[in-house]
């Protein structure tokens, strides 16, 4: 295992120290628990908070996005591995202003059971919490049971609509019914080269020969939908546009809005050469590209692949994805230009 750690066991708490350090102005601890995180001014009066969180080792996600415009607090697990309904339960207090708290998480088993027992025992306490899991992975689950489905990429989109909303003072109800449309209309598929490795296992997580990819594996490195021989970089967004586009489905006069992210070691040049593909396809399908992100956005450590996400846009959702957005990962001071490119 070649890493720039220390130890195993104390690698996560140590980035996150480091974290702290770099972000002093931003970022804060929630009080005894260095596993909760919310943004320096939480809570934020007459807003609705946000909470997520989820496993370490897919950073900006899940504690990348804590800032005005974006989410208020995070729960962080160990890598790949859910974090605690104390560190969940603990962030809810600390970032709610009496206006009750919305989770938006990524759909995994251990994620969502403590989600789930987080929200019951703050409901049970007073604390009015909702809950919406992303589930935009078209690579875990057909159509028929996409509620299955695992949540990858397109949690940014929950995170960057749904904040700006909160932000505009809108109640818990209405910000879950928006983010659940978010839910509704975003899909995502990622393509995976190589693995990564996890600092307290010290091996790889899976593996695949020099010359093949997995089509469809997820970000912790589960199973993908096909094991092949390695395509050109127009080949593969090819292969991935069809299953996303079929899905939803999207479809003529649509307005999308589009998100190349690298796993951890694709280099923003393959992924300008990626969305270059992704955005002729959609030219050729009549699909009008609203807005455009390519970097990192949900990573798996060192793994090298990418994935493609697509949001489906209405007239308010265009509008509150231009709103200005501020974390150390996602300086998005203005909504302007159509097709837009921000690097994490």
């Amino acid at each position: 295992m070649r890493k720039f750690i220390n130890k195993g066991e104390s690698y996560v708490d140590e980035a996150l120290e480091g974290m702290l350090d770099a972000f002093p102005n931003h970022l804060k601890a929630v009080e005894n628990d260095p596993r909760a995180l919310m943004r320096a001014d939480a809570p934020v009066e007459g807003k609705v908070g946000i909470v997520t969180g989820g496993g370490f080792g897919h950073v900006p996600l899940f504690l990348g996005y804590i800032g005005p415009g974006l989410a208020d607090g995070v729960a962080v697990g160990n890598v790949f591995s859910s974090c605690s309904v104390e560190a969940i339960v603990n962030a809810t207090k600390a970032v709610d202003s009496s206006r009750g708290v919305l989770y938006i998480y990524g759909n995994y088993m251990g994620d969502a059971l403590n989600f789930q027992m987080a929200q019951e025992q703050c409901n049970e306490e007073g604390l009015p919490v909702e809950s919406v899991a992303m589930i935009d992975d078209v690579a875990a689950a057909p159509p028929s049971n996409r509620d299955r489905r695992r949540g990858i990429a397109g949690l940014f989109f929950a995170y960057k609509i749904a904040g700006a909303h909160a932000d505009e003072g809108a109640g818990l109800q209405e910000l879950k019914g928006l983010a659940e449309q978010v839910v509704a209309n975003t899909r995502s598929m990622g393509v995976a080269l190589s693995p990564c490795t996890i600092p307290s296992v010290g091996k790889p997580t899976f593996e695949l020969g020099e010359d093949e990819m997995e089509l469809g594996m997820g970000i912790h490195g589960e199973q993908g939908v096909k094991r092949m021989p390695l395509a050109t970089a127009d080949e593969t967004a090819a292969m991935m546009m069809h299953s996303i586009l079929e899905d939803l489905p999207f479809t003529r006069d649509d307005n999308v809005a589009v998100l190349v992210n690298s796993l951890g070691s694709t280099p923003l040049e393959e992924l300008f050469i990626i969305n270059r593909k992704v955005h002729r396809v959609l030219k050729d399908e009549g699909i009008s590209v609203h807005r455009t992100y390519v970097g990192q956005y949900s990573t798996s450590m060192e793994m090298a692949g990418f994935s493609i996400s697509l949001l489906r846009l209405d007239n308010q959702m265009k509008k509150l994805l231009d709103a200005p957005a501020v974390s150390p990962f996602l300086p998005q001071w203005i909504g302007t230009a159509q097709s837009k490119i921000h690097r994490s």
